[in-house]
């Protein structure tokens, strides 16, 4: 680590203009959550390996920014070298530049992993003391790693209209219109699950995310895919091609925008795809080019005229948020699989706990026997997160998980983004919570669930942690609210049961999911986070429900389903607005003996006899006798 800094140093004093700073995000060309094993840059650097995080080095220091989410890890990887700064308690990036840099520092960024955003919000924290951002010609991180691993060539499939459920040509239809609206005469799309949602494809460039490194651009008239031409097969060059989309190199959006930006790209191109719903009347006055700043990097956008760029959300962003009704099939039937392969784990995992642990198991509250067991049986957070992926694995339409799955024992339940690795993973403990967080990415849908479980005697402090984080979970589940309501208004009914203790948790409560598409998906979000303000929630959008509770050290506690908004049968219609409610679509037992009845209404245990009751129901085709057994005794009426 030490000898990587020193590099960077080097190459930072050698550059033109010498560097004072030098900023490695997480990201990656398009701005993405998840990345590729070669855009894996800022863990390179700093050996923290959580998804989110930003690294600045400067000439006698480095430090690290990153979220609630990852606090305790952070600690644990970082290297001596490095300082963490807690993002929410900490000065933010700009604003510690700004401050402990001298006047006209040069910070060098690599312009394709920043977004528009970022790099405005940047410089003009750093007009104060006139100091500069620099955009490096070359990534200088990327010069240092030596054995950076190569870009892999992985094939671009079709995603049918039968999972889609929407065509390219609708989505493009519609895309059209948005543009002509705004009077933009075309768009640079960056967000690689905007470009594989609008032209129906899909990939396996990212882990756990069925993307496709590409940029896209839909002007009034044509509509480009930039993608390393290898990937992509002569089946789905013509399928492209059918829909007016032309197909070229990845590297040529950069000369492609400049021509945009120029007005010479629809003249340029071969493809003119009239037949896929261009706006007629487009006037002189659709002169503006869309550009989205969080997604779009600052290299694109530097090509561009300032005065002649729309900076505004991807109209996609919505687009593909409001699940069309087969979309809405396909994530509810996902779900039924996944819920089913979660049981069935559950089933498995109490057995051997109770045979290779002598535990109590999954139903009873009794002491531990001690058994002595062979080193060849023990169970580790790894090998039973394989065991759950085999049981995913056996479902129709598996792809792959979602994303790392996080299976944690005890304390380690505490890191609320723990990632076990096989070398330094903790074994499974009868005397210990165990809490995994996981997920599946099928054909038909993404899903995301959470569950909390303990095999031993739960004390009466864990019982009541679950029962408020449980009774904040049905909480939310149950919210009736206005049409034009966010989630930032609606954060704290999952939040209530805790602070009643003067307990809380430091990430959000819940986040879209995509359609075979990433985990983690906007605009929206139930959260305490300004962001959470800006969309509101609407009918056929997903959301999570995933409050939690952390105690360092010793234990966590986290329950997530995925829900449905819908329209709400109210009684009344205050004001015309129209009221919304959630479904669950989310199929798993809630642990019977982690709950203490006493804190719950009866009203709260009403809705989880009836939750439960449709477990059963909704899982039996897919149980065997002695399954079904289990899941009959885990969703007894209370």
């Amino acid at each position: 680590m030490a000898d990587i800094l020193a590099s960077l140093r080097s190459s930072m004093a050698s550059h033109s203009p010498p560097l004072d700073a030098l900023v490695v995000p997480s990201e990656d060309y398009h701005q993405s959550e998840y990345v590729s094993a070669r855009d894996k840059r800022r863990q390179f650097v700093s050996g923290f390996t959580g998804s989110a995080g930003l690294a600045l080095i400067t000439k006698n220091e480095a430090r690290l920014w990153t979220d609630g989410r990852y606090f305790l890890q952070a600690m644990q990887q970082l290297s001596d070298q490095w300082k963490l700064m807690r993002i929410g308690e900490d000065p933010s990036v700009d604003a510690w530049i700004s401050d402990n840099l001298q006047r006209e520092a040069a910070i060098g960024i690599d312009p394709w992993c920043v977004s528009v955003d970022t790099a405005q919000r940047w410089e003009r924290a750093f007009e104060k003391k006139k100091q500069k951002l620099v955009q490096t010609s070359t990534n200088l991180v990327d010069e240092v790693w030596k054995n950076r691993p190569p870009a892999e060539i992985n094939p671009v499939v079709d995603h049918p209209l039968e999972f889609a459920g929407r065509s390219v040509a609708e989505k493009l239809k519609d895309l059209r219109v948005k543009i002509a609206n705004e009077k933009a005469r075309g768009i640079i799309i960056a967000a690689l699950d905007e470009v594989a949602w609008l032209y129906n494809i899909r990939g396996s460039d990212v882990s756990y995310s069925p993307v496709v490194h590409a940029f896209a651009i839909v002007t009034l008239n044509s509509a480009f895919l930039y993608v390393d031409k290898r990937k992509v097969s002569s089946k789905v060059s013509s399928s492209l091609l059918e829909n007016g989309i032309e197909v070229r190199e990845y590297g040529a959006v950069s000369s492609d925008v400049a021509m945009l930006a120029s007005n010479q790209l629809d003249q340029a191109t071969g493809v003119i795809s009239s037949q896929n719903g261009v706006c007629e009347n487009v006037t002189s006055d659709n002169y503006l080019i869309w550009v989205d700043p969080a997604s779009c990097c600052y290299a694109l956008f530097s090509k561009l005229d300032a005065n002649m760029v729309l900076l505004q959300q991807s109209p996609l962003a919505l687009a593909k948020a409001l699940k069309n009704p087969v979309e809405l099939e396909g994530l509810k039937n996902a779900h039924i699989r996944d819920g089913a392969a979660v049981v069935q784990f559950l089933v498995w995992l109490d057995k051997q706990m109770q045979d290779i642990y002598g535990a109590s198991g999954y139903f009873l509250e009794g002491e531990v026997a001690n058994k002595k067991r062979l080193e060849t049986t023990k169970l580790t957070e790894v090998t039973v997160s394989d065991k759950l992926e085999g049981f995913r694995a056996s479902k129709e339409h598996f792809r792959g998980l979602s994303f790392p799955t996080i299976s944690s024992v005890g304390p380690n339940a505490a890191i609320i983004h723990y990632s076990p690795q096989a070398e330094t993973c903790a074994e499974l403990d009868p005397n210990s919570i165990y809490l995994f967080d996981s997920g599946g990415q099928y054909l038909d849908g993404t899903t995301d669930i959470t569950r909390t479980v303990h095999f031993g005697k739960p004390s009466a402090h864990e019982k009541a942690c679950y029962t408020s984080v449980l009774k904040g979970h049905i909480a939310l589940g149950n919210a009736r609210f206005p049409n034009g309501t966010n989630g930032y208004a609606l954060d704290i009914l999952a939040r209530l049961p805790l602070w009643r203790y003067g307990l809380d948790y430091r990430h959000g409560t819940g986040h879209g999911i995509g359609s075979y598409l990433n985990v983690h998906e906007g605009p929206h979000q139930i959260s305490f986070r300004p962001h959470a303000r800006n969309v509101p929630l609407q009918v056929s959008m997903t959301v999570t429900d995933e409050p939690g509770y952390y105690e360092d050290g010793s234990f966590g506690v986290r329950l997530e389903n995925v829900l449905v908004i819908k329209e709400a049968d109210t009684e009344f219609n205050f004001g015309g607005k129209g009221y919304l409610s959630f479904d669950h679509i989310t199929w798993a037992p809630y642990q019977i003996k982690l709950i203490d009845f006493s804190l719950l209404t009866p009203e709260e245990i009403q809705w989880l006899d009836t939750y439960h009751s449709k477990c059963r129901e909704i899982l039996a085709p897919y149980m065997d006798k002695n399954e079904m057994q289990w899941l009959k005794k885990a969703t007894e009426t209370q």
